[in-house]
């Protein structure tokens, strides 16, 4: 069975606003090897159409003139990814992408049950709803010392506690912290 596993990065004040984490080379590089532990992504259409406009390469198979160099295997990464979308007003999508219609517990318990070594889960809303749906085997909370004062906020409106037990932790120079936990 593949698990389904989150991750995503906050402020020390809960904020999910991609713009508002510290971005440097060394969580690049611990994000591209993390994606190389997954068989498949999972996003919903906001983060879907973000990722993409981030970090699709162009047709020529060139990125954007602004990425870095180090910048480069993260986007190589995400490009190549097996790519899962829940959407109700997408018809169609493209990028090594499917759609995962119907019900979404059903259409989840589905892709659980192949094989592989994982599916990486990113995005705010998706991991409410399946949080609620008791459907995530790992959560990884990449915690930025920066307070935001905005949002969007982690888990707003989750229908009861998931309590969590600690798997590891791996600090960076830059004083974020990715914390891994699995439910009790």
């Amino acid at each position: 069975m593949r698990p389904i596993r989150y991750s995503i990065n906050i402020t020390l004040d809960g904020c999910c606003d991609h713009r508002a984490g510290i971005n440097d080379e060394e969580l690049h590089r611990f994000y591209a090897g993390y994606l190389a532990q997954f068989d498949a992504l999972l996003f919903g259409r906001v983060t879907y159409e973000m990722m993409e406009s981030a970090w699709r390469p162009s047709a020529t198979g060139e990125f954007p003139d602004w990425m870095a160099d180090w910048m480069v295997p993260f986007a190589r990464s995400i490009d190549v990814a097996k790519k899962y979308v829940v959407s109700s007003k997408l018809q169609q999508v493209d990028w090594n992408a499917e759609l995962l219609q119907g019900d979404l517990r059903t259409a989840l318990e589905q892709l659980k049950q192949g094989t592989g070594s994982g599916i990486l889960l990113g995005g705010v809303t998706l991991a409410l709803a399946i949080a609620n749906l008791g459907l995530i085997d790992e959560y990884q909370f990449v915690i930025h010392p920066r307070v935001a004062g905005h949002g969007p906020t982690l888990f707003e409106g989750l229908s009861k506690y998931v309590d969590l037990k600690l798997e590891g932790r791996q600090e960076f120079k830059s004083g974020v912290v990715a914390m891994r936990y699995v439910p009790k």
